[in-house]
């Protein structure tokens, strides 16, 4: 396998994660009560507030991995995005 071939193996596989991604995030849209059991531990208040933000920003986070040129800003956002989840499933289970 050469190098350009594991490249286009990578950025397909980060295409294909980031269709769902954002799919995930279309989804916090639609079927918001889906999420809510899973929201609720992180963000206890203004629940249904903090299912659509986290719905736009998985939205935004998996189109931003679609493209070669946004897809280290979606990574960086998604470190910070999922530090910012932890943080506060830590600090709300207490």
């Amino acid at each position: 396998m050469t190098t350009d071939q594991k490249r286009s193996g990578r950025g397909t596989l980060t295409k294909v994660l980031g269709l769902g991604l954002a799919g995930v995030g279309v989804a916090h849209f639609t079927s918001p009560n889906l999420f809510e059991p899973i929201t609720k531990s992180a963000f206890p208040r203004r629940t249904r507030q903090h299912i659509y933000t986290n719905g736009g920003i998985e939205t935004a986070l998996g189109l931003g991995l679609i493209s070669g040129r946004t897809r280290n800003a979606a990574i960086v956002g998604a470190i910070g995005y999922l530090a910012y989840l932890g943080g506060n499933a830590v600090r709300n289970n207490r």
